[in-house]
């Protein structure tokens, strides 16, 4: 699976678009110390396996941010999530 966070692939060209795909990492208390390059490799692993489902062989146009409850929300803790979205795309040099 090729990843870019721009709308390009290296070394393919996009045959056609499947649809943008969005996945996160586990929910996670926002005050605790948890190393942000983990979550982020989480979401983008779970982004992956869905753009599999899809039959894609890139995701394209990459991009990642924070989902919080807010405190107002949910008075026990603040939680934390990282969000990865993208659009599967199927490769013409793959079809």
């Amino acid at each position: 699976m090729q990843i870019s966070t721009t709308n390009e692939v290296e070394g393919g060209r996009v045959l056609y678009p499947i649809g943008r795909v969005q996945a996160a990492s586990s929910w996670h208390g926002s005050a605790v110390a948890d190393d942000a390059a983990d979550q982020r490799k989480a979401a983008l692993e779970a982004l992956i396996e869905m753009a599999r489902e899809f039959d894609a062989d890139a995701i394209i146009g990459v991009d990642y941010a924070f989902d919080e409850v807010k405190h107002g929300e949910m008075l026990a803790v603040q939680l934390r999530r990282v969000c990865a979205t993208g659009i599967a795309v199927k490769l013409a040099s793959a079809a």
